[in-house]
């Protein structure tokens, strides 16, 4: 037996001095660390298989490894925020490479194809939108029952698709299979927005804003006030939201809404700010680039406002911005320009519709003014049988006036307008539209009040039509509001109060 090697002591120790506590032996340590180990990775296994309360089992989708961009675009898009591009383009790779390795993981599908729906929104490219129905129906297929994360990205493919009574389907799909989901009341929000269901509008904000205050619920509630005309609460809770936003690009997209309100409301400086202010932030987002560009217009800026179309159109233009700018081209005796614009509306739609989008209502609003006014009276016919929306009230009802079918145009155009049918939002064009309506009735006193409001709303609201309406009114002979001086007419208070006169329309 060996004998222990002693230690010399350096020096001497007291008789009281307690004895050195003993180390355990590494080998037990080593030992009692494996099973530690062992151990947790078994209760992790137990509980990854556990389905949640009414759910599918956990899928193996891993935490968006790899750049944060990949990581912030999962959160948006599984929270239904705007996300950036780049990280949306990282996401996108990395599930796609997810899914052929495990191509039965369900929530990885859903993911995808939410992430394909996100991209096309903000690309404009339809192609993004039958790869997303693919994936969505793979994770549907593989996960039948209560598949929250697919119906609710369902949903939003029909929103982006202008089908409101599909995404209405999916969203009451995705509250059922997840009732405590805000993502899924905010889908159900803007379905029925687009089919006309006020009453259940008003039921699913009431749902949303009980479970959730983030910015994101914050700003739906401020889209559904403006509808209802409640400008100052839309307002209120839109600043509030940008201000709450974290993400650069979930910032700029409620700035750009600010924006939008501002410019409805007639105020273009405020608009401007905030249009520029969101394009700091987020440089690809082409609303803001087309608000910038349409209050550039309204403040009498043309060449402005033109090249800031032409950065918002892109290769992928939108046809609702392309109809825009025909517009403006035409209010500045640009005709040719105009004609190619408008050309390039129906060439874009046609693109649109092989991807599954229904553009009837911008197509009926083309037509209407500057093309077949019995084909936009047919388009706009069907479209209010499938989702009678304010929006379509009013451009049916513009479409059936134009076709000298007044009497029936009234009806549509009341609905646009009259709080009691629904059509709360202050909104000029909508105004303006029932007013010449009701001028050719003869309903002078009527059209009267309805041209003082659009003009009060927003003096600014086309470059084609906000002259008519100035021309329209001087000619029933009443000054706009009914506290203005006596004397002072329509046109001169109004021409009078903007920047810089729009160049008029020729006749």
């Amino acid at each position: 037996m060996e004998k222990p090697v002693r230690c010399p002591a350096t020096s001497p120790q007291p008789e009281t001095a307690p004895a050195p506590r003993r180390r355990p032996p590494r080998r037990l340590l080593l030992g009692l660390l494996v099973a530690l180990v062992v151990l947790g990775g078994a209760l992790g296994a137990v509980r990854s298989a556990l389905p949640g309360r009414g759910q599918p089992a956990a899928p193996r989708v891993p935490a968006a490894p790899g750049p944060p961009g990949k990581a912030v675009a999962l959160s948006a898009v599984t929270a239904g925020v705007p996300a950036a591009l780049p990280g949306l383009t990282e996401l996108i790779a990395d599930r796609e490479r997810w899914v052929r390795a495990h191509p039965r993981d369900a929530r990885a599908w859903a993911v995808l194809g939410a992430a394909y729906v996100e991209r096309g929104r903000r690309t404009a490219d339809p192609a993004d939108l039958p790869a997303a129905d693919r994936a969505l129906q793979t994770s549907l297929r593989l996960s039948p029952e209560r598949n929250a994360d697919a119906s609710a990205a369902l949903a939003a493919l029909a929103v982006q698709r202008q089908d409101f009574p599909a995404a209405r389907t999916w969203a009451e799909a995705a509250v059922k299979a997840a009732p405590k989901r805000a993502r899924a009341y905010a889908l159900l929000i803007e379905a029925c927005t687009g089919t006309g269901d006020h009453k259940a509008v008003a039921h699913s904000l009431d749902e949303l804003l009980r479970l959730d205050h983030s910015p994101a619920s914050r700003a739906r509630a401020a889209a559904v006030y403006r509808d209802r005309g409640w400008r100052e609460d839309a307002e209120a809770q839109v600043a509030d939201a940008a201000a709450a936003a974290t993400a650069p690009v979930e910032r700029a997209a409620y700035l750009e809404q600010a924006g939008r309100y501002a410019w409805e409301r007639g105020a273009l400086d405020e608009a401007l700010r905030h249009f520029a202010a969101a394009l700091r932030l987020d440089p690809a987002l082409r609303d803001a680039r087309a608000g910038q560009a349409r209050t550039l217009a309204s403040l009498g800026r043309p060449e402005e406002a033109v090249r800031a179309y032409g950065l918002a159109l892109g290769t992928r233009p939108r046809p609702e911005h392309l109809l825009e700018l025909g517009e403006l081209y035409e209010s500045l005796g640009r005709e040719e320009e105009a004609e190619a614009r408008y050309d390039r509306v129906r060439e874009r739609a046609a693109q649109d519709a092989a991807a599954g989008i229904d553009d009837d209502l911008v197509l009926g609003r083309l037509e209407a003014d500057h093309g077949d006014t019995g084909e936009a009276v047919r388009r706009l016919r069907a479209e209010w049988q499938r989702q009678p929306s304010t929006a379509v009230a009013d451009a049916l009802g513009w479409a059936l006036h134009r076709d000298g079918q007044d009497q029936e145009a009234l009806k549509f155009a009341t609905a646009a307008t009259d709080e009691k049918q629904g059509g709360g939002v202050r909104y000029a064009l909508y105004e303006y539209h029932r007013a010449m309506v009701e001028q050719d009735l003869g309903l002078s006193g009527s059209a009267r009040r309805q041209l003082a409001q659009a003009l009060r709303t927003n003096p600014w609201f086309s470059p084609l039509w906000a002259p008519d309406a100035v021309e329209a009114l001087d000619e029933l002979g009443e000054p706009v509001p009914a506290e203005a001086p006596e004397g002072v007419s329509v046109a001169a208070e109004f021409t009078a109060s903007i920047p810089q006169e729009p160049a008029a329309r020729p006749r």
